[in-house]
């Protein structure tokens, strides 16, 4: 397996501050690999020692199979780059911004700047100076930005701030397209679950500068808790036919029924047909998903998540 980003043992520290504490991460060619953490987790420190913009306390980061050094010139044609809040000059507009960073890029055809503009929608702004664009565009300016030279490697720190939900949409639309068709990697660092699990292979956690798990997409739905939830027109009678066929049902506060167990909740028509057989036949029966949001929390320790084993 060929990797885009390998990191061992990489930290970093201010004082008596620990940012970042042994970090080490693999990340594959042509994959979206999602960076998860809290304001203030490491993400973006992490993103700025992959991009040698700082130097590591510990530890090394490699970067398309060249270890990251201040100073050093490779890999960079190669990789693209958003870090926190979009750089761009205030008084020359879209068009110009584009410019200036094609010509950073050697190689790079005059061309690829309309296109560009093409693809991020912002074509009826092209000659509008970049301070007056609304925070969403300025957003997408910078990721114009970071696509303009092609790059096979995309390091992108919260790329969806400031986007309106179809702008999110377009945004994820266009990294599935370049991992699928081009082979890019994607690096991106985010706080919004929901948006993250329909977009990266694999995603680690981060917490007060540690990785507490990495793993995929079907792992992380594995690792969400699930439950049978249930109403009857008599639920005390229901609970307690459950409960005779060696189920452990018990009463919600809101009237209905819960099941924790795996057999229910991968069953639901057993316990349908148990009750019916009962005479105590269920109104509504569901299974509910811990949500992404409550199960990051959960893991990182905050309060949160479905109560259960």
């Amino acid at each position: 397996m060929n990797l885009a980003i390998e990191t061992e043992n990489l930290g970093k520290c201010y004082r008596d501050v620990r940012a970042v504490e042994r970090l080490s991460l693999r990340v594959a060619e042509g994959e979206i690999y999602a960076f998860l953490g809290l304001n203030g987790a490491g993400k973006t420190t992490t993103i700025r020692m992959l991009l040698g913009m700082i130097k590591p306390t510990t530890g090394y980061a490699q970067v398309l199979q060249t270890r990251v050094r201040l100073g050093n010139r490779e890999p960079w044609e190669s990789v693209g780059y958003l870090v926190e809040t979009p750089h761009c000059y205030a008084e020359l507009t879209v068009t110009e911004n584009l410019e200036v960073a094609r010509r950073l890029h050697p190689g790079t055809p005059h061309e690829a700047v309309g296109r560009i503009i093409e693809r991020m929608g912002l074509a009826e702004y092209a000659d509008r100076r970049a301070g007056n664009l609304s925070q969403g565009n300025t957003q997408r300016l910078g990721l114009a930005k970071a696509l303009l030279h092609s790059p096979k490697l995309l390091l992108l720190d919260e790329p969806a701030n400031g986007l309106d939900p179809a702008g999110i949409v377009e945004i994820r639309e266009l990294l599935l397209e370049l991992t699928r068709e081009q082979g890019v990697t994607v690096f991106m660092s985010s706080h919004i679950l929901a948006e993250v699990s329909r977009l990266a292979q694999r995603i680690g956690i981060i917490h007060k500068g540690r990785l507490l798990q990495e793993l995929n997409i079907d792992e992380l739905e594995q690792n969400r808790k699930k439950r049978l939830l249930l109403r009857a027109r008599d639920v005390v009678s229901a609970c307690q036919v459950l409960i005779a066929a060696g189920q452990p049902a018990e009463i919600q506060k809101d009237g209905s029924i819960e099941l924790k167990n795996a057999a229910a909740v991968e069953h639901p028509d057993d316990i349908n047909c148990l009750l019916v057989k009962a005479g105590t036949p269920p109104t509504q029966l569901m299974v509910e998903e811990e949500e992404l949001e409550l199960y990051f929390l959960r893991l990182v320790g905050m309060d949160g998540g479905l109560q259960h084993e």
